[in-house]
């Protein structure tokens, strides 16, 4: 007899649960589905066999972890071993809602292991009744800790190597075909607008740029004189077309211009200037970003080629899975439908049509080159995708690769073996990851001084000034204490001196202050009182 248990996985633990009673044929009646709905029915069905809560959210976090991935935890395994009845008469049978971690369990444990169909409805009513199945989880509970292991699986996810990070290069080329685009329009309407005034210009300086650049260095060509040639110069980088500029500004058959007309065109044209010098910012941050994230793409097929191949694929992980032949019609998807649909030639390439290579080859070899450099781009991607430590080696290392087979094709000199070629890359590879590797180290072991420094002043040095300060106060007492004893013993002649001194001092300036008293204005009653002392 077959007994069938279920597990459950939730955000607070592991639960087996032991089916007593199910009906397979009528599992889809109306009448079987209300049963998995009523609580108090569905409990005749299953009963709750044993429990597992989770020690901590980190546990949670890796048990769900290692579900997502299709790996047996060792959670999982101890809990299965100690509650699934193994031996006896009556055969255990695991019901599992994933198939992927089915196939696990039973390659780790060798259980039979039942998926879908029954297992399912079971589960699914399970899942509705969880926390009355289970004694002392209340439903806000099991709320709260899927939320909660919701928010950090997610957060887990997200978390990703910052300076490796693909979505800044799908983001970046996407910009960088925008502002194409833009560019190309904004000048067109410059050129249509300031045509009207000087259409001789058009024909002189074709680039776009260049010519809103010149545009706004003319402004009205009345006024444009030989004075202004060094300074066109400097912007055509051509002292000719600035001579054939200046001639036909003074022959052109261009209308007048208003002032307010002439500032709007030169507004507009210093946009478009703008825009034209962030598009070269633009393409030189995705240069650093393709060498930080795909240093081996980026040096065999160029970065702008190489961009575009992540960014139709949605990752660099994803063109990593792709096969060669799926990497070689990337972006040519329509005209292969379209040819499979009508019967017809499928197409040789797609994005990779863009690289100089295929441009090179001669045309009845452009599709045996694009298959040959489909195949390099391929094993440069999953290089790129997953080493640890990002270096230019093996892409240097195929990109020779096709030159040498671009000159077998022309010349029939025979290429170098693969074999060879990859051992040598390979050795020039951990080379260069050892020494990244060793600088990788300084900077975190000066990273690691830097933090306990301020660890340090911030809790230890606190203490230390503390204790420094009564110290140096103490000191500061003492020695405070000892100059007031010295003052105290010092001979009494000298205080004498000092006394007699004060005295002195005292009556010089009594008797300065006497001569001031004489010189006062004499009075009538100062008069008599001398007459009466000079009788007496």
């Amino acid at each position: 007899m077959v007994l069938l248990h279920a597990l459950f996985e939730h955000a607070a633990g592991y639960a087996l649960f032991v089916v007593k009673e199910v009906e397979e044929i009528g599992m889809l009646l109306p009448q079987v589905e209300d049963c998995v709905l009523n609580i108090g029915k569905f409990n005749g069905m299953v009963s709750l066999a044993a429990f597992f809560p989770f020690k901590s959210a980190q546990a949670a976090l890796d048990n769900i972890n290692a579900i997502s991935e299709g790996v047996v935890h060792a959670d999982l395994k101890l809990f299965l071993e100690t509650n699934l009845p193994i031996g006896g008469k009556k055969k255990a049978m695991l019901g599992v809602g994933d198939a992927k971690i089915g196939g696990a369990l039973q390659e780790e444990l060798g259980l039979a292991i039942q998926t879908g169909g029954v297992v399912a409805e079971i589960l699914r009513g399970v899942r509705l009744h969880f926390h009355s199945l289970v004694k002392g989880l209340t439903a806000q509970a099991a709320s709260k800790a899927q939320l909660g292991l919701g928010h950090s699986y997610s957060r887990a996810k997200v978390k990703f190597n910052v300076n490796r990070s693909d979505n800044m290069i799908i983001q970046s080329i996407a910009l960088l075909d925008q502002l194409d685009k833009d560019i190309n329009t904004f000048s067109m309407r410059v050129r249509e607008w300031y045509g009207y005034h000087f259409p001789e210009l058009i024909k002189i300086v074709t680039d776009n740029s260049t010519y809103c650049k010149m545009a706004q260095l003319i402004g009205n060509r009345k006024e444009l004189s030989e004075e202004s040639l060094e300074s066109m110069e400097e912007v055509v980088m051509d002292s000719a077309k600035a001579q054939s500029i200046l001639e036909a500004s003074r022959s052109s058959m261009g209308m007048d211009i208003s002032p307010i007309d002439l500032i709007n065109i030169e507004r507009f044209s210093n946009r478009v200037v703008s825009l034209a010098a962030y598009r070269l910012e633009l393409q030189e941050y995705l240069h650093s970003k393709m060498g930080q994230v795909a240093p081996n793409l980026a040096a065999l097929i160029g970065d702008v080629v190489g961009a575009r191949l992540i960014s139709h694929a949605g990752s660099l992980t994803n063109l990593a899975k792709y096969p060669a032949s799926t990497v070689q019609i990337l972006g040519a998807e329509k005209a292969l439908f379209r040819a499979l649909k009508t019967r017809g030639n499928t197409p040789k390439y797609g994005l990779i049509f863009h690289s100089t290579f295929i441009g090179r080859a001669a045309a009845k070899n452009k599709g045996r080159i694009s298959r040959y450099l489909a195949n390099k781009c391929t094993i440069a991607s999953r290089i790129d995708a997953f080493s640890d430590v990002p270096t230019c080696v093996f892409g240097d290392k195929l990109r020779d690769q096709v030159e040498e087979r671009l000159s077998f094709y022309e010349t029939g000199e025979a290429p170098r073996k693969n074999l060879d070629v990859m051992k040598e890359a390979v050795i020039q590879a951990g080379e260069v990851a050892a020494e990244i590797k060793i600088k990788l180290a300084k900077k975190e072991k000066k990273r690691r001084k830097r933090e306990k420094k301020l660890a340090a002043l911030s809790t230890g040095d606190g203490e230390e000034g503390d204790a420094n300060g009564e110290a140096e106060a103490t000191e500061n007492g003492e020695e405070k204490k000892k100059k007031q004893a010295a003052e105290e013993e010092a001979p009494a002649a000298e205080n004498g001196e000092t006394l007699a001194k004060k005295k002195k001092k005292r009556k010089s300036e009594a008797m300065e202050v006497e001569p001031v008293a004489e010189e006062a204005p004499e009075t009538p009653q100062t008069e008599k009182k001398k007459k009466r002392k000079k009788k007496d």
